[in-house]
């Protein structure tokens, strides 16, 4: 079954994968869909919501009661799409929420959730943005968010997902029929996922900002809060950081290791396997890869690989990482964060009537357990992705070894073509080359940060090789939204790819374009973060505040005005960034 509000159109560089925008709430951004989804979207990959009816966001809106029926007929996609062959979310629609949303405002949903570093447009309140009804539902779901009433309800289906996992075929022995079964079956529950994820991501966002308005209207500081969000443990997307540090240090304190990663990256998986003293080191990368191989860059998208197909990506910051002696050791930061958050909680309870200390512990537990789950939930979802990947890469080989076609034309069909491909897959060649083609060519262009009604004409676009920014010179500041509070000088290292981090090490600062979990292991031996894009819920955030680092995200063109190698001084409390010596 197609998707109706997805096709494939002419924009310019031949056909590829293209919404409807929204009417009702036209603007939209790649503000945190940049972080999901940094490249262009397969094809394949769009055709999840034509194999069952239901659209996540939309079932999370009608959750949380956030919108009437009658806002979610619209025949487009409303809460976010692939426009132009990237990923967008809906501006406009978050807005109105946050309208509709007793307490807070545009402007700190945009800081939580988006980032959307004034690239967007000013949203001009429309007739139909309040409504009391929807405000009404709103407060009673807070309620039983801030009551722990649905949290455990939300956790169900991750059960149900691990039960999934269990009764995976053998991918080597399955049939074809199977291995796209696997991919088929999981359609469902990858959307239950999905939606109780984006719960539990509001969830996060209600603890949270409940959490900064009591700190700022009784405290007068509401950055007060983000202390008491370090160090919490239990962030799944920080446990590969702290297993490839373990990875690190049985490198360093090798000298036969050392000797084997001294010698250069090329070549290092083969010297590895044929060097009887990386025995022990081989075994625990193995289990590393069996654990931690469903993330890497862009680890949402199933046509991509990740740490488990390459694990030349892993190997790579393992190489960063043993340059940092053991005082940067993970363990040592969390222990020194439990003590300062800690502190934080029982410094803001001092400072408040005895009256308030009841709604500090409901809104601060809120913040801590749903920004758990979050990471978790997110966890369950990339992990059943991983295997169906792994599944249709087993598909992917064996109908290129019988057709003399490539290993990845099947990303590039969507799932109504499927049954075409698997029976006569040199009938798509021509029309599987052409979207590789424009695939390419939307890869070398930037997507605009923002739109409204209609996505601009793909030849306004950046080139990426031509993006020409002045860059800044000693004594010039950046501002961007605070995400974890400190102070920190280093030099600044411009990184594009966590794949090739360069000589990034102990002293540096990391500016990066956006970040996911394959990013957070480049975070141990740093002294703080800049990040492109992103919000206070962002995962470059959560992941920060678990290693302690300052970090400063939504700061526009950090990776084109900050120059790399100049000294900078990050201040992730106040949210700037000051080029202290170009």
């Amino acid at each position: 079954m197609a998707n109706p509000l997805l096709d494939f159109v002419d924009l310019g560089l031949g056909p590829y994968v293209h919404g409807t925008p929204s009417k009702r709430f036209p603007v939209y951004t790649r503000g945190n869909s940049g972080e999901v989804y940094p490249e262009v979207v397969y094809p394949l990959s769009t055709s999840l919501p034509g194999v069952i009816n239901g659209d996540p966001f939309t079932d999370s809106v009608r959750v949380i009661g956030a919108m009437p029926e009658k806002e979610l007929q619209e025949d487009a996609n409303i809460f976010g799409g692939v426009f132009g062959g990237y990923t967008y979310i809906n501006l406009s629609a978050s807005r109105v929420i946050a309208v509709r949303t007793a307490g807070t405002t545009v402007e700190e949903t945009d800081a939580t959730y988006l980032g959307s570093e004034d690239l967007a447009p000013p949203h001009e309140i429309q007739k139909g943005d309040r409504n009391l009804w929807c405000s009404i539902k709103m407060v009673l779901y807070a309620l039983s968010v801030l009551f722990g009433k649905k949290l455990s309800e939300l956790e169900e289906v991750q059960e149900d997902a691990l039960q999934w996992h269990k009764e995976l075929p053998d991918f080597a022995t399955a049939s074809e029929d199977e291995l796209l079964s696997v991919f088929l079956d999981s359609v469902p529950l990858q959307i239950r996922l999905f939606r109780d994820h984006l719960l539990i991501t509001g969830g996060a966002g209600i603890g949270l900002g409940l959490l900064k308005s009591l700190c700022k209207n009784k405290l007068g500081d509401e950055s007060l809060a983000l202390p008491m969000l370090g160090g919490l443990g239990d962030v799944e997307s920080a446990a590969p950081s702290f297993a490839l540090w373990d990875l690190s240090r049985l490198v360093r304190n090798s000298s036969s290791l050392s000797a084997c990663f001294d010698e250069g990256l090329s070549g290092l998986e083969n010297r590895l396997n044929t060097d009887p003293e990386a025995k022990d080191f081989n075994v625990e990368f193995a289990e590393f890869l069996k654990k931690f191989g469903s993330r890497g860059p862009n680890e949402w998208e199933i046509a991509c690989e990740v740490w488990g197909t390459n694990p030349h990506m892993p190997l790579t910051i393992i190489d960063r990482m043993r340059q940092a002696d053991d005082s940067r050791a993970p363990k040592l930061r969390t222990e020194r964060l439990v003590k300062e958050r800690e502190e934080a909680v029982r410094s803001a309870k001092n400072n408040l009537s005895r009256i308030l200390h009841s709604r500090f512990d409901r809104f601060y537990e809120c913040a801590v357990s749903y920004s758990q789950a979050r990471e978790k939930s997110k966890t369950v979802l990339i992990d059943m992705i991983h295997q169906c990947r792994l599944s249709l890469r087993e598909l992917g080989q064996r109908v290129s070894q019988r057709s003399g076609g490539e290993v990845d034309d099947l990303w590039f069909i969507r799932l109504e073509e499927m049954d075409e491909f698997l029976q006569n897959p040199e009938t798509m060649t021509k029309i599987i080359s052409e979207r590789k083609s424009t695939r390419d060519a939307l890869s070398e262009l930037v997507p605009p940060f923002c739109f409204s009604g209609e996505l601009p004409p793909i030849e306004t676009w950046e080139k990426r090789t031509e993006i020409a920014r002045t860059a800044l010179k000693s004594g010039e500041t950046l501002e961007g939204i605070p995400g974890c509070a400190g102070k920190a000088r280093g030099i600044a290292r411009v990184v594009l790819d966590p794949s090739e981090p360069g000589d990034i090490g102990p002293g540096d600062v990391l500016i990066a374009p956006h970040t996911d979990p394959s990013w957070t292991p480049l975070f141990v031996p740093v002294e703080a973060v800049i990040v492109n894009v992103g919000g206070q819920m962002s995962h470059a955030v959560i992941v920060s505040r678990e290693l302690g680092l300052p970090c400063v995200v939504s700061v526009t063109d950090a990776t084109h005005l900050i120059p790399d190698g100049a000294l900078v001084e990050v201040d992730g409390q106040a949210g700037t960034v000051t080029i202290v010596e170009s």
